[in-house]
């Protein structure tokens, strides 16, 4: 039987674009044929460019392509969180507006993509260093680390105008989406606030749920002195037009 001949250790030789399941198959098929041939470093080589591209992809919701639970799980539990700037950390809870009544009406296909473009939409404005990841149904959360909380709270607002300004329309007539948003912020600057994650995410859900009793398509938030709503009850032109 002839030898075959495999290209070298460089991603170059793999197709461009390619869907992770190919390039996962591609690398493990590379990976067998170069055992046989007795190049083992090689073969390494493929065999952990595919266990790091199946654990990546485990970490990724499937629908709309951002982090998932586990992802945010292992992020909030992990070093990161530790070495956060001195600005501290912001985590936002953001939960479609009567999504049910989308998938009532326009059915779960619908539904689905008005998920995976509101999880684009809520990724545009990120910095860098922040992400987003599917929290639960039609629920996704927002960390935004090394930010101070007045930059934190106009970062998801503008997010919130984003996805209300979206032409849902192009989708299916009558189609309008908006979001409502819980955002808690901790500061490293006073270590005697800083809050466990849980406590953290437990003060966005709470403050997400006052975004919604406000009425929706708002950002609930708490400064030094109280708890504020974005935009402010006397300013409702804006949600009206969403």
């Amino acid at each position: 039987m002839a030898e075959v001949s495999v290209a070298a250790d460089d991603e170059a030789a793999l197709p461009p674009g390619a869907p992770t399941t190919d390039l996962l198959s591609l690398h493990e098929s590379i990976a067998g044929v170069l055992a046989t041939q007795g190049d083992w470093r090689r073969a390494y080589h493929h065999l952990k460019s595919a266990f790091d591209l199946a654990r990546a992809g485990s970490l990724r919701d499937t629908l709309t392509s951002s982090y998932n639970r586990r992802y945010l799980d292992q992020w909030l539990h992990g070093p990161a969180v530790d070495h956060r700037g001195p600005p501290g950390v912001a985590i936002a809870l953001v939960d479609l507006d009567l999504f049910k009544d989308v998938n009532d009406t326009f059915g779960h296909l619908v539904g689905d993509r008005v998920l995976r473009e509101v999880a684009d939409l809520l990724q545009q404005g990120l910095p860098p260093e922040a992400f987003c990841a599917r929290y639960g149904g039609e629920e996704f959360a927002l960390v935004i680390p090394d930010v101070d909380a007045a930059r934190a709270v106009r970062i998801v607002d503008t997010a919130r105008i984003r996805v209300a300004r979206h032409p849902w329309r192009r989708i299916r007539p009558g189609l309008s989406v908006t979001i409502s948003v819980g955002l808690a912020h901790e500061s490293r600057m006073e270590p005697d606030l800083a809050a466990e994650p849980e406590r953290q995410l437990r003060s966005a859900d709470a403050l997400l749920y006052m975004a919604k009793r406000a009425g929706r398509n708002k950002v609930a938030y708490r400064d030094r002195e109280s708890s504020r709503t974005i935009p402010h009850p006397m300013n409702t032109a804006e949600s009206a037009g969403a």
